[in-house]
């Protein structure tokens, strides 16, 4: 690890953060993925440039059954009216709610670098 790395990590406090971060900084390496690095070097900003995305945005340029991953929080205004699968770092009550009433699946991050670790079919959403 650089020294830059270090030191973007070491302002970080969330040991879930750093360990995220660090997870998927070695997914990008592991399997050629540059999603992972993208979605990493979007973590390694303050918290406060985190996406915040209304189900409202999901249902208007999203499709049937894509995955989309939210680098920030996904938050309950507005509706959605088909499944989609949404990886994120948070989901408010009401958006987790609606994404499963509508069939869709929401699971966090580190779930999705499992499933799927070349980040094929992944759309990053914000």
């Amino acid at each position: 690890m650089g020294k830059r790395t270090l030191v973007k990590l070491s302002r970080k406090t969330n040991p879930r953060m750093i360990n995220l971060i660090l997870t998927l900084k070695s997914a990008n390496t592991e399997n050629d993925a540059p999603i992972w690095s993208a979605i990493a070097k979007k973590l390694e900003n303050p918290s406060r440039n985190y996406a915040d995305v209304n189900l409202s945005q999901i249902n208007r340029h999203a499709k049937e059954n894509d995955v989309l991953l939210v680098p920030g929080k996904v938050l309950g205004a507005g509706d959605i009216t088909f499944p989609v699968t949404v990886a994120a770092l948070n989901f408010s009550v009401g958006a987790f709610d609606k994404i499963t009433a509508a069939g869709g699946t929401c699971v966090r991050i580190e779930d999705i670098i499992e499933e799927n670790p070349t980040g094929s079919g992944i759309r990053i959403f914000q």
